[in-house]
């Protein structure tokens, strides 16, 4: 990792400092999605197949799993793996739980009655990224939203082959539709639909920059009528860090997040040169010990640590930042949170690293990245809900309110709007009753 003076650059030398990694963004990637969105629109089930022979090196032939496929695999799950996953599930829900939401109904003046309902999205797509590490957690982070807010479609598809482990969780979970496809083929086939998928309202889950793309291809697509969660691509953690942090714990954080792929990135933020110096040796250290160091090397490649002045300026540049994943490792945590404007989800304390929020601590890992955290949130209940309202007036509140919309309506030079009101006025008298 590269270490910067955030004191001593200037302004473009900042910005590049917070640059996120080079194989973000790639013209060329563009133009690939749209080749293979457009392909699995025309082709369906047999462009999937295609793909999965190209890129997972799998052929397959039913692309959705049969129940019998689906108790196989959850029979060669261990115990043990079950029952932490099990563990993880009861406190995922149990957080999630307690965001449902309320009803409001409640009278804005007299007679006049406005509310806010919720209801649950219809039909969601989940993603989950497979290949080297597939991701049995991110599962969890959103069969069990979906199935607590009353998606009556939940629809999974990952990369085949399936991990058993996979299969066992989206089932405990509630999933309903388990499809062997990964990629942004897959994203396709939850916009468009095929022979096999039929579409959904919504999609969701982190991937690679192949997915990532796709989602924002197909949600921009008026065709498709789908939107997506949120931007998640490559995952991302900004480590704030004081002098008096552990270098090990710290090295193990940043690791954590580089092992996920080539393109993630890891930021370390101090005011201690000492500290960055040990976290720096310590990564070597953990580095040498990991099956999957040669991918996290190509993350640290484009991963920096930026020196400040004190912990005010720690929060600044991670608010500029705006990170997937915010560890504060300082003596003082909960000051530095109240500073915290930007990020997708924080750990407080030397005991709290990220791989909890991972896995089983209950809240949800599903997060922005790319720095969209300043304006994006964190997957939560909401995300799998739609909001309208109701409104209701009685015919002594169209009165009460009567004249202040017609004279809003004839301001815009909008007649029939102030029409609407008029006539209905017209058949009622003083005591607001039909003449």
């Amino acid at each position: 990792m590269q270490t910067l003076n955030w004191n001593q650059l200037d302004a473009d030398a900042k910005a590049a400092a917070l640059k996120r990694s080079p194989l973000v963004g790639d013209n060329a990637l563009e133009q690939q999605v749209a080749d293979i969105i457009a392909n699995v629109r025309k082709n369906g089930d047999a462009a999937l197949r295609d793909y999965s022979r190209r890129f997972d090196k799998a052929e397959i032939q039913n692309i959705r799993l049969s129940d019998a496929e689906i108790l196989t695999a959850s029979a060669r799950v261990s115990d043990e793996l079950k029952a932490a996953i099990q563990v993880a599930m009861a406190n995922i829900r149990r957080f999630h739980e307690a965001q449902k939401p309320a009803t409001i109904a409640l009278d804005t003046q007299a007679g006049i009655r406005c509310e806010l309902h919720t209801e649950a999205i219809e039909a969601v797509g989940l993603y989950i990224p497979g290949g080297s590490a597939p991701l049995i957690s991110t599962v969890m982070m959103l069969a069990l939203p979906a199935s607590i807010a009353g998606c009556e479609r939940r629809v999974l598809v990952s990369p085949p082959p399936l991990n058993d482990a996979i299969v066992y969780a989206a089932t405990a979970c509630g999933v309903n539709e388990i499809y062997q496809v990964g990629g942004a083929q897959a994203i396709a086939a939850l916009a468009f639909g095929t022979e096999s998928i039929t579409p959904v309202d919504k999609i969701f889950g982190p991937g690679n920059r192949y997915v990532t793309e796709a989602k924002s291809q197909v949600s921009r697509d008026n065709q498709a009528c789908v939107s997506i969660d949120m931007p998640a691509g490559p995952s991302e953690v900004l480590v704030i860090a004081d002098a008096k942090a552990n270098p090990v714990f710290i090295a193990a954080d940043l690791l954590s997040q580089a092992e996920h792929g080539p393109d993630s990135q890891v930021m370390l933020v101090t005011d201690s040169q000492a500290v960055a110096t040990a976290v720096a040796q310590e990564v070597e250290r953990q580095l040498a010990t990991l099956p999957r160091a040669e991918i996290a090397r190509k993350a640290l490649f484009c991963s920096r640590t930026l020196l400040v002045s004190d912990m005010q300026q720690a929060a600044e540049v991670s608010n500029r930042y705006g990170p997937e994943h915010l560890i504060l490792q300082t003596q003082q945590p909960r000051e530095i949170l109240k500073r915290i404007r930007a990020a997708g989800s924080v750990f407080v304390g030397p005991y709290t690293p990220e791989s909890v929020g991972d896995y089983a601590s209950g809240t949800n890992h599903v997060l922005p990245t790319y720095g969209y955290s300043r304006t994006v949130s964190s997957l939560s209940l909401a995300d799998f809900c739609r909001r309208f309202t109701v409104q209701e007036l009685s015919a002594q509140g169209l009165q009460g309110l009567g004249d202040t919309v017609m004279t809003l309506a004839a301001a815009e030079q909008l007649d029939a709007h102030k029409n609407a009101v008029a006539l209905r006025l017209a058949t009622l008298n003083a005591d607001g009753e039909v003449r």
